[in-house]
């Protein structure tokens, strides 16, 4: 009888740290939006609109790979905020359009400002060299993956 291998440690995976470092950065993240009001989720709706003309829920579904429903309830919480409007769509009056309020086309940059705030916190001690490094590997498995979905949470 073979004598069987010990399990291999947590740590000796890279997902592990993958994870352990994706966790930090989003969790850094969700707590500065958070001060502004917002969630990640909404954060990503606020910029995807963000420069651009009034869009389909639906087209907003897609680009974040969540479904239509979890779209409108986070339309809904934006409404309510006063950041975004939902309104019938100029070439189909059946059909409805998001787009952002003056309040959230003001509130986008002070949020980017948080993302690159955040960005810097986790990753400025890295070298440029490093930094694209990183960036083109993490791109690079992406791609491989056919991950093309946003990120929210």
């Amino acid at each position: 009888m073979a004598a069987s291998l010990p399990p291999s440690e947590l740590s000796s995976h890279l997902g592990y740290w993958l994870r352990s470092v994706s966790n930090h950065v989003s969790q850094a993240f969700a707590a500065k939006v958070a001060v502004k009001g917002v969630t990640v989720a909404e954060w990503v709706i606020l910029r995807s609109l963000h420069g651009k003309e009034p869009m389909p829920p639906s087209r907003l579904a897609d680009d974040m790979g969540m479904t239509r429903g979890a779209i409108t309830k986070l339309a809904d919480r934006l409404i309510a905020k006063a950041l975004i409007v939902r309104e019938a769509s100029v070439n189909d009056g059946r059909a409805q359009t998001l787009a952002l309020t003056p309040q959230g086309t003001s509130l986008v940059p002070e949020l980017a400002a948080l993302a690159d705030q955040n960005d810097a916190e986790f990753f400025d001690f890295l070298s440029a060299d490093e930094r694209r490094s990183l960036e083109r590997l993490l791109k690079r498995i992406a791609e491989h993956r056919q991950m093309t979905t946003i990120p929210v949470e």
